[in-house]
C-alpha cells in the first residue's frame, strides 16, 4: 500500500507539470487557432536560461525565476506572436504547422549552439527537504509543483470567466470578426495569450528540469505529454486538460513503479505518452468536413508523359556521367541525394497533391531498411518489393485516424506514431549487436550495381521511375480526385467521392514509396542504426520538403540534394547548428507558398518560355489628329 501511495504521489506531481504545459497550449490555441508545436522548445529554452543565470552566473534563485518566468518568457511569446504568428491567422493548418515546426527547429538548434551538450542539472527547490504524509515521503519540490499547478488552474479560471480580458479572450474565440466590430483588438488579445502560453511553458520546463537531466531534446519532446492532455480537452476545455494530464502522469508513475514486475510495461514506459495520445485521437468524435477557400497560389503545370520520361532519362544519364567523374566519397552523397529525393516524392503525393500531413515518413523508411536487412540478406529484388508492401500496409493502418480527423490532429497522430516507432527501433532485437544492422545492396541479374557508381545509377533510375509514376498519377483521374480532396473535402463528399478509399490508398502508396526508398537507402549505406529513423529526422524531412516544394518532382529533387548534403555544409561552415537555423528560417518564409524553391523555378521557366513563344505585337501607324 505504501508503494502504491508513493507511485500515486509521483504520478500526480508529474501530471501537474503536464497540466501546466498543456494549459499553455490550450490558451494559445483557443485565442489564435494555431497549435504551437514549439511549445516544448520554449520551455526548454527558458529552463536553460534559468540554469545559465542561476548556476553558471551565480544569480540568486528568486531574481532568476522572476526575470525568466515573468519578463523573458512572456516577452518571447509576444515577439513570436507579433513576428511570426500574426500573419498566419486564418491560414490552413498545414501552413501553421510548418511554421511552428520551423520555430521548434530554430529554438532547439540555437539552444544546442549556446549550451553545448554536456551533463547539466538544476537542483530541485529546497533540495534535501521533505515531509512525510501517510508514510509517504514528499519533497518540497513536489509540494511546490502541486501548489503551482493548483494556483494556475484557479487563476486561469478566474482570468477567463471573471475578468474583462478573459471575457474578451473567449469572445475572440467565438467570433474573431464580430469581436473586432465591437471594439476588441483580436491581435492584442492573441499576443497576450501567446505571452501567457510562453510563461506557462517556462514554468513547466523549470518544474520538470530538476527531475530529469537538463538535456535539449528530451525537454523539447516532453511537450508531447502535454499534447495528449490538451487533446483530451479538445484544445478548449481546461478542466478536461488537467484531468488528462493527471491520468497520463499516473499511468507513467505506475509503469515505472510496477515495471520490475511486468517487464513489458516497464520497457514501454517511454512510449506510453504517445500511445495515450494516439488512443485519444482515435476516439475523438469525427471532425466536420473541411471546406475549401479561394486562394491565389498558382501551381506549376504538370509535365506530359513524354516530357517526364525524357527528363527522367536525362537525369539517369547525367547521374551516370557524374558518378564516373567523382570520387567514391562524393558518389555516395549523390546517391543519397537521389534516394532521399524518392522519400520526398512520397510527400509530394501525400501532402502536395492530397493535402494529408505526415510527420513519420522516416519511420516508413526505417521499416523498409529493416525489412531489407532482416528478410533479404542476399540483396534480392523481392526484398525491395516486400519492404514497400510492409510499409504500405503500415501506411494504410496509419490512415485510419486520417479518415475522420482534421489535418492538425492528423499531424499530431503521425508524430505520436513516429515517437512510438523511435521507441520500437531502440529495441535491441531489431538491430544486431552494437545497434547496427547490415543491409545488403540490391543485386540485379547481369547488371553491376554493387559499386558506388552503380548505386548512383540505381538511385537515379529509382527517382526517375517514381517521379514518372507520381506525375502520371497527378495527370490521371485518381490524381484529380486527390487534388480536389485537398481543395475541399466538403465538395468532394457532396459529389459522392469516396474519401475513405482516397485517403487510405494515398497513405498506403506514399508509405510504400518511402519503404522501398528505405531498402535502397540501407543498401547504399550498407548498414543502418536506430537514430537514422528518429522522429526528429521526419520533422527535418517535412520542413526541407516544404522548402524544396511539395507540389513538384523538381522540388523533391532539390530537397533531397539539400538534406543529403547537410553534413558537408556543416563541415564547410565550421559550425554545428547554423544550417538547421537556416532550414527553420527558410521554412517559415516558404510555408505560405506550397510551391517552394523547385516549384517557383518551374513557374519562372514556364513564364520565360511563354514570353519567348508569344507573338510580337505589330506596330500600327496612327494618323495625326486621330483619336
Amino acid at each position: 500500500m505504501t508503494d502504491f501511495l508513493a507511485f500515486t504521489v509521483v504520478g500526480v506531481v508529474t501530471g501537474c507539470i503536464y497540466a501546466v504545459a498543456a494549459s499553455g497550449l490550450v490558451v494559445t490555441y483557443t485565442t489564435s487557432g494555431i497549435f504551437n508545436f514549439a511549445h516544448g522548445a520554449v520551455g526548454m529554452f527558458m529552463a536553460f536560461l534559468v540554469w545559465e543565470l542561476h548556476v553558471n552566473r551565480g544569480w540568486p534563485l528568486v531574481p532568476t525565476l522572476l526575470v525568466v518566468l515573468f519578463v523573458l518568457a512572456p516577452l518571447m511569446g509576444a515577439v513570436i506572436e507579433r513576428v511570426l504568428m500574426r500573419r498566419l491567422y486564418g491560414l490552413p493548418d498545414r501552413v501553421t504547422l510548418v511554421v511552428t515546426l520551423a520555430l521548434l527547429v530554430i529554438l532547439l538548434s540555437a539552444a544546442q549552439d549556446i549550451w553545448k551538450p554536456k551533463a547539466r542539472n538544476l537542483q530541485p527547490f529546497f533540495s534535501g527537504h521533505s515531509v512525510k504524509i501517510f508514510s509517504v515521503v514528499v519533497t518540497y519540490h513536489e509540494l511546490i509543483t502541486l501548489g503551482v499547478a493548483a494556483a494556475i488552474a484557479v487563476l486561469l479560471r478566474l482570468l477567463l470567466f471573471h475578468t474583462r480580458i478573459g471575457v474578451t479572450m473567449r469572445a475572440v474565440v467565438d467570433d474573431r470578426e464580430l469581436s473586432g466590430l465591437n471594439g476588441v483588438y483580436p491581435e492584442r488579445v492573441a499576443q497576450l495569450s501567446w505571452a501567457l502560453g510562453a510563461t506557462l511553458a517556462a514554468i513547466a520546463g523549470v518544474l520538470i528540469a530538476p527531475t530529469i537531466t537538463l538535456a535539449h531534446l528530451p525537454l523539447t519532446l516532453l511537450v508531447v505529454n502535454g499534447y495528449a492532455a490538451a487533446i483530451l480537452g479538445r484544445l478548449r476545455s481546461l478542466p478536461l486538460t488537467f484531468l488528462g494530464a493527471l491520468i497520463l502522469g499516473l499511468i507513467e508513475a505506475y509503469a515505472i513503479g510496477y515495471g520490475s514486475s511486468f517487464k513489458l510495461l516497464g520497457e514501454m514506459k517511454p512510449a506510453l505518452p504517445t500511445i495515450f495520445l494516439f488512443v485519444i485521437l482515435v476516439f475523438l468524435p469525427q471532425a466536420r468536413l473541411r471546406a475549401g477557400r479561394i486562394v491565389g497560389a498558382r501551381t506549376p503545370s504538370v509535365p506530359s508523359l513524354r516530357s517526364s520520361i525524357v527528363a527522367g532519362a536525362v537525369l539517369v544519364a547525367g547521374a551516370a556521367v557524374l558518378a564516373s567523374r567523382v570520387s567514391e566519397y562524393w558518389a555516395y552523397y549523390v546517391g543519397a541525394s537521389l534516394i532521399v529525393g524518392v522519400v520526398m516524392l512520397s510527400l509530394v503525393l501525400l501532402t502536395g497533391y492530397a493535402g494529408q500531413v505526415s510527420l513519420m515518413q522516416m519511420a516508413f523508411v526505417g521499416v523498409g531498411a529493416l525489412t531489407m536487412g532482416r528478410l533479404a540478406r542476399d540483396g534480392s529484388i523481392y526484398g525491395v518489393l516486400l519492404a514497400g508492401l510492409l510499409a504500405g500496409v503500415l501506411g494504410a493502418l496509419v490512415a485510419l485516424p486520417a479518415l475522420r480527423l482534421q489535418s492538425l490532429y492528423l499531424g499530431l497522430s503521425t508524430f505520436a506514431l513516429a515517437l512510438f516507432a523511435e521507441w520500437a527501433f531502440d529495441e535491441p532485437w531489431l538491430f544486431d549487436r552494437g545497434g547496427i544492422l547490415a543491409v545488403a545492396r540490391l543485386k540485379l541479374p547481369g547488371i553491376a550495381v554493387h559499386s558506388e557508381e552503380g548505386q548512383v545509377v540505381l538511385a537515379a533510375v529509382a527517382f526517375a521511375l517514381v517521379g514518372v509514376l507520381v506525375l502520371a498519377i497527378r495527370r490521371g483521374p485518381y490524381g484529380r480526385r486527390l487534388t480536389a480532396m485537398s481543395d475541399s473535402e466538403v465538395a468532394c463528399g457532396t459529389l459522392g467521392m469516396n474519401l475513405v478509399a482516397a485517403k487510405t490508398t494515398v497513405f498506403a502508396l506514399s508509405a510504400a514509396i518511402a519503404g522501398m526508398a528505405g531498402a535502397l537507402y540501407g543498401g547504399l549505406r550498407t548498414s543502418v542504426s536506430a537514430p537514422d529513423f528518429y522522429a526528429l529526422q521526419s520533422l527535418f524531412l517535412f520542413l526541407i520538403a516544404t522548402i524544396g516544394g511539395m507540389t513538384t518532382v523538381s522540388g523533391a529533387l532539390a530537397g533531397g540534394v539539400f538534406l543529403a548534403l547537410i553534413p558537408e555544409v556543416q563541415k564547410l561552415l565550421g559550425v554545428e547548428n547554423l544550417q538547421f537555423v537556416f532550414i527553420g528560417i527558410a521554412a517559415i518564409f516558404l510555408a505560405i507558398d506550397p510551391n517552394g524553391f523547385g516549384g517557383n523555378i518551374s513557374l519562372l521557366r514556364e513564364q520565360l518560355w511563354a514570353r519567348r513563344r508569344a507573338p510580337r505585337a505589330e506596330v500600327v501607324a496612327v494618323p495625326e489628329g486621330a483619336s
